[in-house]
């Protein structure tokens, strides 16, 4: 799939390289990760996270601003990736980090809960559903 011939629109004085009107942004996901393939805090696809509150001192990128915006209520990390558009093992990583400066905690899932079981899976794909349409 190549990119369309035409004109690029971009507004006077800036450069939208990273841009693309199809696609839309085009950062790859190690670069949001920084580079990192795997998190500091092991997380599973089913472990809920939730913002702490914790005023933080470091500068955050977009990502990780908007994973911390969404775990304001707790939330599984599935859906965070969902929400992020993100692949989960980049949402992981940037969870990690905030888990890290004290912003997050996480929970792993209910150890009697049977990661197979339909129900469980019918309810994050719900909760995806539900995330992905606001």
């Amino acid at each position: 799939m190549g990119r369309r011939a035409g004109p690029e629109r971009r507004p006077e004085g800036r450069d939208n390289s990273w841009l693309d009107a199809d696609a839309g942004r085009l950062v790859r996901p190690y670069t949001v990760s920084g580079g990192r393939t795997r998190p500091s805090v092991a997380l599973e696809l089913l472990s809920m996270v939730r913002a702490t509150g914790r005023a933080l001192k470091v500068d955050l990128t977009p990502e990780h601003t908007l994973a911390l915006d969404i775990s304001r209520s707790p939330v599984t990390v599935a859906e965070i990736g969902a929400h992020l558009k993100l692949p989960v093992a980049v949402a992981k990583i940037l969870l990690s980090d905030l888990i890290d400066q004290g912003a997050v905690t996480a929970r792993p899932p209910d150890p009697a809960a049977d990661p197979a079981d339909r129900d469980i899976l019918q309810r994050v794909l719900d909760g995806l559903h539900k995330r992905l349409r606001q």
